[in-house]
């Protein structure tokens, strides 16, 4: 084989390893989609049911295929049809509900989830068969029914062929300025785990966690949900970092009502960040009373883009729909920076790289 065909056929197995095609339900706003694009991977289509967020999906990536549409009749009818894609698909992604089943068996099989979202994604799953899948869930999935929900997913999941992992991971080891644990979940189908011949590996933390400081600098104009007066009085009390129990005890017990004598902290109730900190979880709603996050210098909420920031989304995703609708895709989203790291770890391995470094 000459110089020029051995360069050849390296150039066409690095296009090959470098093109990684996905496969996303649940896309929402498109966080997840967005980092694994990040990680070099090619979204074939995305599914959606939301009405605006596939809006903000269309505008932001007009090139993809946003299908808009119930994820339960998908399941039904075949996903195939709507892919316009003839080859493999290396990675079905998504972060289908955590929900209960009824436990009539020793052991449950995919037949015992219908009803639930969870059953439409291993249905998916089932019919497009890719290399591996990665699914994203609530830290609570861990717990949820003393663990036998979590349980059943992997049952099903090894049923229908996959070597199955799991980690709760938390977006402020990975570039991310907030504290959002949630629960990932990598399945690699057993040919595949096979022939690369070695476990898949969750990213490695990074040691240096982000601070609102670091992110909230020149934040374009958006959508920002405003305080009452007499919310506004309550925070002008309370000092960076701080919460409800910064108040005198007669304001803190008007303000928390009943809520004063429940046991926890509850310091999510009046809470003013700090510059000096992460991000807590972004939430879908800007303003609830039990999980207040006030902005550390003015008396108001985050805005849509601060938001936006702190989940790591670019300045450039443009997000359609009124400003509860954005709040929401945003607080639904994971985040960009997060799903970057994973989608690292899978291209990785797909590419059998057992060395599992940051970049």
């Amino acid at each position: 084989m000459t110089i020029q065909m051995r360069q050849k056929t390296a150039n066409e197995n690095f296009n090959a390893l470098k093109k990684l095609s996905v496969v996303e339900l649940f896309a929402g706003a498109g966080g997840l989609a967005l980092g694994l694009e990040k990680a070099g991977f090619n979204t074939k289509l995305t599914l959606e049911n939301n009405k605006w967020a596939c809006e903000t999906l269309r505008k932001n990536r007009p090139n993809w295929n946003v299908l808009e549409a119930d994820v339960t009749k998908i399941a039904d009818v075949g996903i195939k049809k709507y892919l316009n894609f003839d080859g493999e698909i290396d990675l079905l992604s998504g972060g289908y509900p955590c929900q209960s089943f009824s436990y009539a068996g020793k052991k449950l099989g995919l037949e015992d989830t219908r009803g639930t979202l969870f059953y439409s994604y291993a249905e998916i799953l089932k019919e497009l068969k890719p290399k591996m899948f990665l699914a994203e869930n609530v830290k609570g999935l861990v717990s949820h029914d003393k663990g036998r929900t979590l349980q059943t997913m992997i049952d099903v999941f090894t049923d229908v062929g996959y070597k199955v992992y799991y980690k709760v991971l938390n977006a402020v080891h990975y570039n991310v300025a907030q504290k959002r644990e949630r629960i990932v979940i990598i399945g690699v189908r057993n040919d595949i785990r096979e022939q690369i011949g070695f476990d898949f590996e969750f990213p490695k933390p990074f040691e240096h966690k982000l601070k609102l400081k670091d992110i909230l600098q020149d934040v374009p104009n958006s959508f920002c949900a405003n305080y009452s007066d007499k919310k506004k009085e309550i925070f002008a009390l309370i000092s960076q970092g701080g919460c409800w129990r910064d108040l005198p005890d007669e304001i803190a017990r008007e303000y928390l009502g009943g809520s004063y004598h429940l046991g926890g902290g509850k310091t999510g109730i009046a809470r003013k960040m700090s510059w000096e900190e992460s991000g807590l979880t972004v939430l879908c709603t800007p303003a609830q009373k039990q999980t207040d996050r006030c902005h550390p210098d003015e008396l108001r909420p985050f805005s849509v883009r601060e938001n936006a920031r702190i989940q790591s989304f670019p300045d450039d995703w443009e997000f359609v729909g009124g400003m509860a609708e954005q709040y929401k895709q945003i607080g639904n989203a994971v985040p960009v920076n997060l799903a970057y790291h994973i989608g690292l770890s899978i291209k990785n391995y797909l590419q059998g790289k057992k060395e599992n470094t940051n970049e």
